[in-house]
């Protein structure tokens, strides 16, 4: 799992590299839930409560917030690209959602 963790943490990182040389401001959110927070929040099997998902938030050049999945997309379809277990919160409405997919969860 360590191995794992450190390889999302590498590629999540290259993405919001990419962000930035694209010209937007991203802004880490939901890096980790815990267990009790997730089954509040009704993920009780999120990959965030395994530091394998992260919620970036996502702002443009003059700093307006950008809440539409479509605005991650050239971002999601990129990051698909990244490795086999890249998976993007796009593809079920949750354009900010970036993870790597464990024993099925995404």
């Amino acid at each position: 799992m360590r191995e794992k963790q450190a390889l999302f943490m590498r590629l999540q990182a290259e993405l919001v590299l990419y962000m930035i040389s694209m010209g937007y401001h991203p802004v880490g959110d939901w890096f980790y839930r815990d267990k009790e927070t997730a089954k509040r929040l009704g993920f009780e099997n999120s990959n965030h409560t395994r530091c394998l998902a992260i919620d970036i938030n996502l702002f443009d050049k003059d700093w307006n917030y950008l809440t539409k999945t479509e605005d991650h997309r050239i971002f999601g379809e990129w990051w698909e690209q990244r490795h086999p277990l890249c998976r993007w919160g796009g593809r079920f409405n949750d354009g900010n959602h970036y993870s790597f997919e464990h024993e099925g969860v995404i």
